[in-house]
């Protein structure tokens, strides 16, 4: 999970159920649900760069504190027999355990190199790698419309970079020398996290919080070495901000985006996940004075209108 949870196949089975009588509080409750777990995702970019930490050393510590959170939870609601996995879908976890590291420590890296509000857009392509790789190694028929929307997203996405724009990239340039190293980075990223949905969605019978519970495991095996060697946090606010990243980025967003999309239908869904992005270019604004051009602005809107297009149910059934 971008960052947000991608549950396409969690989300799927719970919206095709009937609604209860209650059903308009169910979907108020779920709104809101998801509302709050994208502002807080949004958030994630101040915790990285206060923390000011090697990029690795900021993922471990996040699957360390996540998944303690997450198992925390898990026992305390009763869910701990949904973490026990064996055979084809503990492989598959750990395999997307992986990724979701790669996916996390590219993210982290791409930070200071861009900005908190352009390495999060652009992470958020991710759907479309999945179309792609869909079609390409699982032949999946795609759309007229699906193609278009698919071009009109890359276009976004090349118009958001602001290499494009010269006074951005001038902007990006002074800001930062590797800005065309960040968004490099950022493209790496949404590979990664398009193959942890397409081997996510091979392994149904996996509970959302056993899979995000086991990545953060494989996460904090993975990088055990990483602050022995990289060096660990002076101590002071650096651990708050890294103990924020698990508890509040991991445990408790994943947990408030679960419950929200187990109330909600895939279009609901679909709308509500550019809460996550918005918030990121927002709080950048607001916080460190980062703004982005109005060219940059058009391919976030480009953007959001292609994926949102590709994200409607009648297109996802």
């Amino acid at each position: 999970m971008n960052h947000s949870p991608s549950r396409a196949t969690a989300t799927a089975p719970l919206a095709a159920k009937p609604l209860p009588a209650n059903s308009s509080t169910r979907e108020r409750d779920g709104q809101w649900l998801l509302i709050a777990g994208g502002v807080l995702l949004g958030t994630i970019g101040v915790f990285v760069e206060e923390a000011g930490q090697h990029p690795l050393v900021t993922v471990w510590f996040r699957c360390a504190f996540g998944a303690l959170a997450l198992l925390a939870w898990c026992l305390g609601t009763g869910r701990g027999r949904e973490l026990l996995l064996s055979g084809k879908a503990r492989w598959l976890a750990c395999a997307t355990g992986v990724l979701m590291v790669l996916n996390w420590a590219l993210f982290f890296a791409a930070i200071p190199r861009t900005s908190i509000a352009v390495a999060t857009v652009i992470f958020h392509i991710q759907p479309i790698w999945v179309i792609v790789f869909g079609a390409l190694f699982l032949r999946e028929a795609i759309s007229l419309l699906q193609w278009v929307a698919t071009v009109a997203a890359l276009a976004g996405l090349v118009l958001t970079t602001g290499l494009l724009d010269g006074a951005a990239a001038a902007a990006a340039a002074s800001h930062s020398p590797g800005y065309l190293a960040g968004v490099l980075m950022c493209l790496g990223g949404s590979l990664c996290y398009a193959g942890v949905t397409l081997l996510a969605n091979t392994q149904k019978a996996i509970s959302p919080y056993a899979m995000a519970l086991w990545q953060c495991l494989v996460g904090a095996v993975a990088l055990a070495w990483a602050p022995w060697v990289l060096g660990w946090p002076p101590l002071g606010a650096a651990w708050g901000w890294l103990l924020g990243l698990g508890v509040l980025h991991t445990g408790l967003a994943y947990v408030v985006l679960f419950a929200g999309m187990a109330r909600l239908g895939l279009g609901r869904i679909a709308v509500l996940q550019f809460v996550y992005p918005l918030t990121a270019v927002l709080v950048d604004w607001a916080v460190y004075g980062r703004t982005l051009s109005p060219v940059q602005l058009a391919g976030v809107g480009l953007m959001a209108a292609a994926l949102w297009t590709l994200r409607r149910p009648r297109l996802a059934s």
